[in-house]
C-alpha cells in the first residue's frame, strides 16, 4: 500500500510537472508608433500554428469603424480583414510573428485618402459624369506584425489592403433615383495601382513605417446584396528600403454560393453535394426549409464548405436528433480534404454546429 502511494505521488508531480501553465503569459516591452514603450503581454497559447498571437491588452486600430461606413455589404467587411490575415501568413509566418490591428494610419488619414483618391463628387452633375468617374476606391485597411526579441516587441511589418468595388452605386441628386455603374476588373487593377503607388508614397512619410516591409494586397467587392463576399485578386510584397510597388501577384480565390447558376456551371459535383445533401435531410425531417452553402475556393480547388441549414424545432431532443442525423450524413456524403462546417439554426439562432477541418477523419459537433 505505501509503494501503490509513493508511486501515484510520483505520478502525480510528473503529470503536474507536464501540464501546461496556464500563468505562463509573457510581459514585454511594446514600442509604440510615437517612439514610447508601453507593458503588453504576450499570450503563452495559441488556436493554432496557422493563428497569430495577439498581444494584450488588445488595441483597437487607429482606423476602426472606417470601414463599416465604406463597404457596403457585411460580408466583405469580414472578409477583407480575415483575408488580409490569411494572405499575410506568407509574408510574416505566424509562428515567429504577433498580430495587432493597425496603429499607425489613423481615421482621419484613411478619409483624406478616399477622398483624395477616388474622381471628385459633383452636386448637379449629369448621370453620364458619374457613369464617366466612379469612385473606385472603398477602404484601406492595416494590419500591424510585430516580433519578440530581447523582452521586447518591435514591428517586423505590415499589411494593406485596398477595397475596390466592383459595381458602384451613385446618385445625381439627394433623394433621386439610384443609378449602378459595373466596374470591369481590368479597369478595377488599373486603378487600384496608381492608388497604391501614391499610397506607399504617403505611408513612407508616417512615423515608424519609413523603413518597414509591407504587403499589399488588392481586393475586390461584391454586390452590396451578394449573399457571398467578394475576393482579394493580387498582391505584391515591398522591400523594406523600397518606396515603390512592383509587379502584382495574382490572387486566385472566390467564394461561390450553392445551390445557384454560378455554382451547378462552374462546381457540378460540389452543387449536386449540397443539393443531395438536402434531399437526403427533407426525406427525413418535414420541417427542413433547405441547405445554403458557400465554397471557398483557391485555383479551383475547394478550400472549405461552410453550409447553413435552417429548420423549425419543437424541443432540444429535437434539436439532438437532428444533428446526429447531420452527422451521419457528414460522415457518409463529405471528403475530407477540404474543411467543412454545418451551422443548424431555427429563428435566426444558431442551435448546433459541426465542423471538420483538412484531413480530420471525424467531425466535432457542439449542440448549444
Amino acid at each position: 500500500m505505501k509503494k501503490t502511494m509513493i508511486w501515484f505521488i510520483g505520478a502525480l508531480l510528473l503529470l503536474t510537472s507536464c501540464a501546461p501553465n496556464m500563468n505562463k503569459d509573457e510581459v514585454v516591452q511594446e514600442k509604440e508608433s510615437n517612439s514610447n514603450e508601453e507593458q503588453a503581454i504576450v499570450p503563452s497559447y495559441q488556436l493554432s500554428e496557422d493563428n497569430y498571437k495577439m498581444i494584450l491588452p488588445f488595441k483597437p486600430g487607429k482606423a476602426r469603424g472606417v470601414i463599416v461606413t465604406q463597404v457596403a455589404n457585411r460580408l466583405d467587411i469580414d472578409e477583407v480583414e480575415e483575408g488580409l490575415r490569411r494572405h499575410s501568413k506568407s509574408v510574416f509566418d505566424p509562428k515567429k510573428h504577433l498580430f495587432q490591428e493597425g496603429q499607425y494610419i489613423d481615421e482621419e488619414t484613411v478619409n483624406k485618402w478616399i477622398d483624395g483618391l477616388n474622381p471628385k463628387k459633383k452636386e448637379g452633375a449629369p448621370e453620364k459624369y458619374y457613369r464617366d468617374n466612379p469612385r473606385y476606391l472603398s477602404h484601406i485597411l492595416e494590419q500591424n506584425y510585430l516580433v519578440k526579441k530581447d523582452n521586447k516587441v518591435s514591428l517586423a511589418g505590415i499589411s494593406i489592403g485596398i477595397a475596390m468595388k466592383s459595381t458602384y452605386q451613385f446618385q445625381t441628386e439627394t433623394g433621386g433615383p439610384t443609378y449602378e455603374e459595373d466596374i470591369s476588373k481590368s479597369e478595377m487593377m488599373k486603378q487600384a495601382n496608381k492608388i497604391a503607388n501614391k499610397l506607399l508614397e504617403d505611408i513612407r512619410k508616417i512615423e515608424g513605417l519609413e523603413n518597414v516591409p509591407i504587403m499589399m494586397a488588392i481586393y475586390r467587392e461584391e454586390d452590396q446584396s451578394s449573399p457571398v463576399p467578394g475576393n482579394f485578386v493580387a498582391k505584391t510584397n515591398i522591400p523594406a528600403d523600397s518606396s515603390s510597388v512592383g509587379e502584382w501577384d495574382s490572387i486566385k480565390e472566390k467564394y461561390v454560393l450553392f445551390p445557384s447558376e454560378e455554382g451547378k456551371e462552374d462546381y457540378f459535383e460540389d452543387h449536386e453535394l449540397v443539393t443531395n445533401f438536402g434531399k437526403e435531410i427533407a426525406s427525413y425531417f418535414p420541417n427542413y426549409v433547405g441547405v445554403v452553402g458557400e465554397g471557398f475556393y483557391v485555383n479551383d480547388e475547394l478550400q472549405k464548405m461552410t453550409l447553413e441549414i435552417p429548420i423549425e424545432f419543437y424541443g432540444k431532443g429535437e434539436v439532438v436528433g437532428f444533428t446526429q442525423y447531420a452527422y451521419g450524413l457528414v460522415q457518409e456524403m463529405f471528403s475530407d480534404h477540404y474543411g467543412l462546417e454545418v451551422k443548424i439554426t431555427s429563428s435566426d439562432k444558431l442551435e448546433s454546429i459541426i465542423y471538420r477541418n483538412p484531413g480530420s477523419k471525424k467531425p466535432t459537433v457542439n449542440i448549444l
